[in-house]
């Protein structure tokens, strides 16, 4: 019986190993047929660079093994890394013949949505053509197809055209009633990050700077897509008046916003006659995965690389994990810290692109990551690619760069500092009856209690550290800038600039994507033969799939639940951990 035992046991062990050795072979044999699956072999003559624009656009593209496996195309997640290597690779691919545009709804920021319009029409300089359908075009996908040479328009479809507004909610009142009081320590006119807990509608200082970046932002997009489509900008804007989307679809045509009415069925056939091939045959198709993979017969062999790093996200001294994992984006201090360090130290890099895209954060984090740039920088030129946003510690960790370069419509500036602590006091001792009693040593030793709101002589003391943050912050500022401080004052007080604006007042050096701001880092270094490598790399494929896997399906849902308000929800979700000085711009800048 006890040798029966033995073997059976012996058996079922055996199973197990053998099917974990089975599922690690299969996970290995996936993640390398995903890896390999195209290094341009694959991609067949007279091919169309297929590109849907639906999802959220990322600095950086997040490998996921599990993707093949969910087909939810809500669940879209793009880097725009991968996306503009696609579009350019593609203008020198000879197989490649044009790119095929299906308009959706890319949730991006105005800046990075004007860096991928800005590489569609880098590629129109090769000749080759641009078609762009769409069942109803969003606002800001319409703005990236109005580069194509056809846009196309379902005839029961729309296309959103209708300006842009921006509507904060105010939280002052609904606090109130839960017994929740917010403790603000602010310098800055215009730092509006704290009205929503403060106020019940904009100040006069926000109002105004609101206008002032939106109506900017705004201007642009009109600029670009009366060159586009030969339309006035007084035509535009009086289109977005009349609120296109509830418009007759006949109108698109009428007044040129699109070249044609068409069913999706049909486009196939449109294509094949631009293609000049049977309406037998098929069309040959390549991805935008596929076509970043694909080898590039002009890729340099240099020692000499220009390093791209990407630091995108909240800023925080460290990773925060939530409730459902740590996915979202973050630029921690001490990861930061350690890879700019090696990329100082590493001889072959002769100078780095930091890409910031960033609404700010923790104060303290922006200080430690400006101190390492400017290590940096002693060693080898550092030029700021500004994206969506590169504003309050955002522009704070951007001010020691060599050369800054922004997109007009990047959100930038907002050089103030605020500290906000909930004062919860009411909530727990009236509504929910809770009693507090204390013994302290020493006068401050309750410091920070939730049982009661800070006393006269506590709210100077913090008034005075939020003073002396914004202090350095200016004195950061005029250093990196070479300006006098009493300048940077004038233009600080928490103002928020677009690129555009910023240029003109000194805190941008000039107006440029990303290929710019490698090419200015190239010239400083003085080299004109050079690689360039995106960093930090990207995590091994084992690790990601040994995550776990509902929550990172979880985060994914709230991404696209939540679409521009997903970061709000993200800074909720982590309020507990953040530092108690902050820099960093309204927390959702709700442009719509």
């Amino acid at each position: 019986m006890k040798q029966f035992l033995k073997f059976t046991l012996a058996s079922i062990l055996g199973l197990i190993v053998f099917t974990i050795v089975v599922a690690l072979i299969s996970a290995i044999s996936v993640a390398s047929i995903m890896t390999n699956e195209d290094l341009g072999e694959s991609i067949k003559k007279n091919s169309i660079l297929r590109i849907n624009l639906s999802g959220v656009i990322e600095e950086l593209k997040k490998e996921d093994p599990l993707s093949m496996f969910n087909d939810d195309d809500l669940n879209a997640s793009y880097g725009l890394d991968e996306l503009l290597t696609a579009i350019k690779k593609a203008k020198t691919n000879d197989k490649v013949k044009g790119i095929y545009l299906e308009g959706g709804k890319p949730i991006a920021a105005p800046a990075t949505i004007q860096e991928i319009r800005q590489a569609l029409l880098d590629f129109k300089e090769s000749g080759k053509f641009i078609y762009a359908y769409a069942d109803t075009y969003s606002q800001s996908g319409y703005y990236i197809c109005s580069v194509a040479d056809k846009v196309m328009v379902n005839p029961m479809g729309g296309i959103d055209w209708h300006g842009l507004a921006s509507e904060p909610i105010f939280y002052k009142d609904m606090l109130e009633k839960l017994g929740v009081k917010m403790q603000v320590f602010r310098v800055g006119t215009y730092k509006s990050a704290v009205e929503p807990f403060t106020n019940t509608s904009m100040s006069e200082a926000n109002r105004k700077q609101v206008t002032s970046y939106l109506f900017s932002i705004w201007d642009q997009m009109v600029k670009d897509v009366a060159v586009s489509r030969h339309i006035e900008e007084e035509k535009l804007n009086a289109y977005a008046d009349s609120f296109m989307l509830l418009q007759p679809t006949e109108k698109f045509t009428q007044w040129k916003l699109a070249d044609s009415l068409t069913y999706v069925d049909n486009v196939k056939a449109i294509l094949q006659n631009k293609m000049e091939i049977e309406e037998d045959d098929d069309l040959s198709f390549v991805s935008v995965a596929n076509m970043a993979k694909a080898a590039s017969p002009n890729t340099s062999t240099s020692d000499n690389e220009i390093a791209i790093y990407c630091a995108f996200g909240e800023i925080v001294t460290s990773d925060v994990t939530s409730f459902i994992g740590n996915y979202s984006n973050y630029i921690a201090s001490d990861k930061v810290i350690k890879d700019l360090k090696e990329l100082r130290e590493n001889k072959n890099v002769k100078a780095v692109v930091l890409r910031v895209n960033s609404p700010g954060g923790s104060a303290y984090a922006s200080e430690q990551i400006c101190h390492e740039v400017e290590l940096l920088k002693a060693e080898k030129p550092v030029v700021v690619s500004m994206g969506g946003y590169a504003a309050s510690g955002g522009y704070y960790i951007s001010s020691g760069a060599s050369q800054i370069l922004a997109e007009p419509t990047t959100i930038t500036g907002s050089i103030g500092i605020f500290g906000i602590i909930p004062e919860v006091s009411e909530l727990l001792t009236q509504k929910l009856g809770l009693k507090f009693d204390v013994v302290k040593t020493n006068a401050r030793s309750d410091f920070g209690s939730l049982s009661r709101p800070m006393n006269a002589e506590e709210s100077r003391l913090m008034q005075a550290e939020i003073d002396r943050g914004y202090e350095t912050f200016i004195s950061r500022v005029a250093a990196g800038r070479k300006m006098k401080v009493e300048a940077v004052k004038k233009i600080a007080e928490g103002r928020v600039w677009t690129g555009k604006q910023a240029v003109k007042i000194g805190l941008v050096d000039k107006l440029g994507n990303i290929d710019d701001a490698v090419k200015c880092a190239a010239s400083l270094a003085k080299v004109t033969k050079y690689s360039t490598a995106y960093y930090p790399t990207a995590a091994p494929w084992y690790t990601i799939l040994l995550n776990d896997k509902k929550k990172r399906y979880m985060e994914s849902q709230l991404r696209c639940l939540l679409g521009e308000y997903y970061p709000a929800f993200s800074l909720l979700r982590t309020l507990k951990s953040q530092d108690r000085v902050q820099m960093r711009i309204p927390f959702d800048p709700n442009i719509y």
